[in-house]
């Protein structure tokens, strides 16, 4: 596991209760917002949008009995900051087996920040086919926005400081579901 170490000065602000919550009520709004789960395709941002978007296809089987596709979709060689940043090592974009032409595309992130990320997706959407339409389901949005891109669902929304760093934490990847929040550093998310 890649465990994200937790620093003194963190604080927790959801534990798995709220985060199972989250994810639910958003399996819920994405049901409404679609009129039910027909051409719906979940895509997970890495790292932690995939396995938040497993959860969120797992919870619409619960609700609505059947399986929508999910899949991965790595922005990293579109993203903007590329030179800004250490290098990253690619992970697979891996696409359901109906692809993504004149489907609801569903991007499923972690933390939404800065917008940069999910203007990297929607690029690399352009890339992998034409949906019908797109949509951002994200754990929390923090605000700090450099673009304009919001999400259509939200698990929480968390005002904070430029200087203060969310982190999510899940049990797939850390071994426990938290949201932490850490002062006095860069701000975490994009």
């Amino acid at each position: 596991m890649n465990a994200v170490p937790e620093r003194q000065d963190s604080r927790v602000l959801l534990e798995a209760p709220d985060i199972a919550r989250a994810v639910t009520r958003i399996a819920h709004e994405l049901l409404e917002t679609n009129k039910g789960p027909d051409d719906l395709v979940l895509l997970g941002i890495p790292t932690r949008g995939v396995p938040l978007a497993r959860r969120l296809a797992a919870r619409l089987a619960e609700v609505e009995g059947t399986t929508v596709p999910t899949g991965s979709l790595d922005v990293t060689m579109y993203r903007d900051d590329l030179r800004r940043h250490p290098t990253r090592a690619l992970l697979p974009t891996e696409l359901p087996a109906g692809g993504v032409d004149d489907k609801v595309v569903v991007l499923v992130d972690d933390v939404l920040c800065s917008g940069r990320t999910i203007r990297s997706a929607l690029d690399a959407i352009n890339d992998l086919g034409r949906p019908r339409a797109v949509r951002l389901a994200v754990l929390v949005d923090r605000g700090h926005r450099e673009l304009p891109i919001r999400a259509d669902h939200v698990g929480k929304n968390l005002p904070t400081s430029a200087a203060e760093r969310v982190s999510v934490q899940l049990t797939e990847l850390d071994g426990r579901d938290a949201v932490l929040i850490t002062g006095g550093t860069t701000g975490g998310g994009e």
